[in-house]
């Protein structure tokens, strides 16, 4: 097999040549077709995340070793099958659910995966997609995606389920008077955007400094789109677009600037999700919480099920496709530097 691996967090991804695996038990060995780009591989690439005042989550210090491959949107065919995998055959195509615990735990037994204390997260803890071949550990965590664009596909297993994921969060109960908005309109953001229609009647507004991600985002439905960086003004026409502050504000880059923007937006009894990890740490009166009857909730990517009932959503024609550029595997490392530039509007797929 052929992959592109850390060998030294913050240097470029070195392509590597290994046996192909064998699949043993009820793991599946696919053929990758392509894997999504995500901006949380930065992070394992720079081999922490920023928790604010100069704190670090070392990722060494979590177990993660080198060299290592990245790659959590994995789109491919099956290729090979242990002895105890049921229900999956050789030539299928399918997205990969990547968001897989230890299968041991009581979590995991609940089918909570993504509360397992020790997961086997495929580009995170287990080697994922930025190669050729990837070793699935059981049959349900491939997911069918009909007839939908192989390379589309695949984005939704992170991007799109966290998109999914977090609308479902901020938007419970909301009806077509109430508002919500997405600040930051990348790759998830937009998703987010794409999907809004399907998941709440709720007007949906956008608030982002990129005028090309404002612009996308007006291109896929959002009722308005707002300049962050000019916060006095944009608080002051969001107020005025959704009658005095919207009900709920999801956050898709997670700085303290977009988190402190959030809780300013929200009306009284609002609602704050935040989703990105850009880092950083958010100094919050603690009286505000009360006194505003502010709910802060954070969201990590999906669950199974909400993976499947968001497949079954973009195969019923539902959800507009999110812009989509295809590049060889061989260019990643060019595809971070301009995921981190800023550079990319959608999502980017790298295909072996």
């Amino acid at each position: 097999m052929r992959s592109y691996q850390i060998v030294e967090f913050g240097k470029p991804l070195e392509p590597r040549e290994a046996p192909d695996p064998q699949p043993a038990g009820a793991q599946v060995l696919i053929r990758t077709t392509g894997c999504g780009v995500c901006h949380s591989d930065l992070h394992l690439w720079d081999g922490y995340f920023d928790l604010g005042g100069g704190q670090k989550m070392d990722l060494r210090d979590r177990g993660m070793q080198l060299p290592f491959t990245m790659g959590h949107e994995i789109g491919g065919e099956v290729i090979a099958v242990g002895p105890e995998a049921e229900g999956v055959k050789v030539g299928e195509r399918y997205v990969v659910y990547p968001w897989i615990g230890c299968g041991e735990c009581a979590a995991c037994a609940r089918g909570e995966d993504l509360l397992c204390a020790n997961p086997r997260t495929l580009g995170v803890r287990w080697a994922g997609g930025y190669a050729d071949r990837v070793l699935v550990p059981h049959p349900r965590y491939l997911i069918d995606f009909g007839g939908v664009d192989p390379a589309l596909a695949c984005t939704y297993a992170c991007s799109g389920l966290t998109a999914y994921s977090a609308l479902r969060k901020a938007t419970e109960g909301l009806t077509e008077q109430d508002s919500v908005l997405v600040i930051g309109a990348g790759g998830v953001g937009l998703s987010a955007v794409h999907l809004a229609a399907a998941v709440t009647p709720a007007k949906l507004l956008v608030a982002d400094i990129d005028p090309k991600k404002r612009e996308a985002a007006l291109a896929a439905g959002a009722a308005a789109a707002v300049d962050n960086g000019q916060r006095d003004d944009a608080l002051r026409e969001l107020r005025r677009l959704s009658g005095g502050g919207p009900a709920a504000a999801i956050d898709f880059v997670g700085a303290p600037a977009t988190a402190q923007f959030g809780i300013d937006a929200v009306r009284r009894g609002g609602a704050l999700v935040v989703v990105g990890l850009y880092g950083g740490a958010l100094p919050l009166p603690i009286a505000m919480l009360p006194l505003k009857m502010l709910r802060i909730v954070g969201s990590y990517v999906g669950s199974l099920d909400e993976m499947r009932a968001l497949m079954e959503l973009v195969k019923s024609g539902r959800v507009p496709p999110i812009p989509v550029e295809n590049r060889p595997l061989d260019a990643i490392n060019a595809t971070l530097d301009d995921l981190r530039a800023g550079r990319i509007v959608g999502r980017v797929v790298v295909q072996p």
